[in-house]
């Protein structure tokens, strides 16, 4: 077995699932070489192996997660996996058809790439508002354009802190080497960095894991060969709803750049925190626009994950 797909699902959107299994189902590389497995992570509504006949690929398993939580699924998922190679898969990523085979091509031809990723375009279910683009990488689309990227090491000559590159893959799609993330695998199952959960909008495993995977001495790279298309429904382009997500994601971004001592800024109390929230209120005028409103909440995020711990 070359290669796991790993798709980790909290009560799923059926007909978005239908279409990332679909994709599964579709890839160029030969069925015996991969496998895929469906982490069921606390859900309370999932479909029926009636619903998986009709679309999963062939070598498919189910297993259960029930702690809630996107780690807990992904370590639950890898620790099922038999491949050398897991693809992360979200449940409403739906990857080209070469995407399995183009992933296995890239590790080796670059050896000391240990994750790697590529583009991710949106197909909207409604047009997005003029303001949201703005916002897009918060909905995890990425486009670094059509060259490869690689890192060049986690700590650049003349650096004060660890450097997180840009060109580190994002959760949906990732590709990494089973032996790249053996340390992160070893590492006590509760992390100390919050990632998403159920409705909880934190989000910062991939963060992590690519840290991880840097700290043990590899490279993470962007090949643009790996594509995939991010079903975005309507109920993202939310103001409200990208206000949260903007806030959880800067709450946790803070926190994991602190675990790796890669954070450039420095803790504050709680009052501290009050206090700048209450200068960004001014400073971004949340009451003028959407896009105010998302960055304000941004802003606070950002603050709160500096609380001193």
């Amino acid at each position: 077995m070359n290669l796991t797909a790993v798709l980790p699902t909290h009560n799923p959107d059926w007909e978005r699932l239908r279409r990332t299994l679909e994709g599964l189902r579709g890839q160029t590389l030969p069925p015996e070489s991969w496998e895929l497995v469906i982490v069921d992570n606390a859900s309370t509504r999932f479909p029926d192996a009636t619903f998986f006949a009709s679309c999963a690929p062939a070598k498919c398993s189910i297993v259960v997660e029930p702690q809630l939580g996107l780690t807990a699924a992904r370590r639950r998922g890898f620790a099922a996996a038999r491949g050398e190679v897991c693809v992360l898969v979200d449940d409403d990523n739906v990857l080209a058809p070469d995407y399995l085979s183009e992933a296995l091509r890239l590790f080796a031809a670059h050896p000391r790439v240990g994750a790697m990723g590529g583009k991710s375009a949106p197909e909207f279910a409604v047009e997005p508002p003029p303001w949201a683009p703005e916002f897009y990488d918060l909905l995890a689309l990425r486009d670094l354009g059509d060259a490869p990227i690689v890192s060049q090491g986690l700590r650049p000559a003349g650096a004060d802190h660890p450097h997180y590159p840009a060109c580190s893959p994002i959760g949906a799609g990732m590709a990494v080497r089973r032996a790249a993330i053996d340390p992160w695998l070893a590492r006590a199952a509760v992390s100390p960095v919050s990632d998403r959960r159920g409705g909880k909008l934190t989000s910062s495993g991939d963060n992590d894991l690519v840290f991880a995977v840097l700290e043990a001495g590899w490279e993470v790279a962007y090949f643009p060969q790996l594509r995939l298309t991010h079903l975005i429904p309507a109920a993202r382009l939310d103001r409200d709803y990208l206000a949260r997500l903007n806030r959880g994601i800067q709450e946790s971004w803070m926190q994991v750049l602190a675990l790796h001592d890669a954070c450039p800024w420095s803790s504050l109390s709680p009052t501290g925190v009050a206090l700048r929230q209450g200068k960004a209120w001014f400073v971004y005028h949340p009451w003028t626009s959407p896009a105010a409103h998302v960055r304000y909440h941004g802003a606070c995020g950002h603050f709160e994950g500096r609380i001193r711990r």
